[in-house]
């Protein structure tokens, strides 16, 4: 018999922490596009040319983390919500 205790789930704090990493990652492209250093040329998937500018280097940051996490996230779920706790045991 399980229960349920009051709070917060597990996966609530897995996708809270998600947004989390990928709004820094945002912000430390903002960062690092206000600094611009030399040769910065982000390419979003190596397809889509992005301006060497402070928005354009964190809209960089927010795609490449949060497509790259996002789907390691999805496989997870994905994998969790199909395991069987009771054939485990």
């Amino acid at each position: 018999m399980t229960q349920r205790v009051a709070g917060r789930s597990g996966q609530q704090i897995v996708v809270r922490l998600y947004v989390s990493i990928v709004a820094l990652a945002g912000v430390m492209g903002f960062v690092l596009g206000s600094i611009r250093p030399e040769n910065l040329q982000p390419k979003l998937f190596g397809v889509v040319a992005l301006p060497p500018t402070p928005f354009g280097v964190a809209i960089y940051g927010l795609v490449t983390v949060g497509v790259g996490l996002g789907a390691l996230l999805a496989l997870v779920m994905y994998v969790s919500a199909r395991f069987d706790d009771a054939a485990a045991n």
